[in-house]
């Protein structure tokens, strides 16, 4: 298949693939003299590879790292790669969390104003929010 096809079975663009060729992701197959290059399947499983594997939130480096290891040889530093990722997003997830409940407790003070006009959200954004790694989620 051309690029083309190989980009739009795969739900990218041509770009996109040609990206992943600079770095190091896919190789480029040979030009034949006065021809188009052509992809076989290996080039369409390959690319879903990288797609399944930025959608679990990896980086084209932590990428690039897990397609050495995919000959399935590898299964301990492949898990570990994961481990790391893994930890990496829980450690989002909780950040989201406490960005949560202090913007919820921010709007729950706006809905309870008393006919100022004072908005604590907007207070607090001016003021900054105290450090969210801390429980307090207070305005300073």
């Amino acid at each position: 298949m051309t690029i083309g096809t190989l980009a739009k079975t795969a739900g990218v663009g041509v770009e996109t693939v040609r990206y992943y060729q600079r770095r190091g992701l896919m190789s480029e197959p040979e030009k034949p003299y006065g021809g188009i290059r052509h992809y076989d399947e290996q080039a369409l499983a390959r690319l879903h590879f990288i797609r399944a594997s930025q959608w679990l939130g990896f980086s084209l480096d932590e990428i690039g790292e897990l397609l050495t290891l995919q000959d399935g040889a590898h299964c301990d530093e492949a898990r570990e790669l994961g481990e790391q990722k893994l930890t990496s997003v829980r450690r989002k997830i909780s950040r989201l969390q406490q960005i949560e409940r202090a913007l919820n407790e921010l709007v729950q003070k706006c809905s309870s104003g008393h006919g100022d006009v004072y908005c604590p959200l907007m207070a607090s954004l001016n003021d900054g929010v105290e450090d969210a790694t801390t429980d307090k989620h207070k305005v300073r």
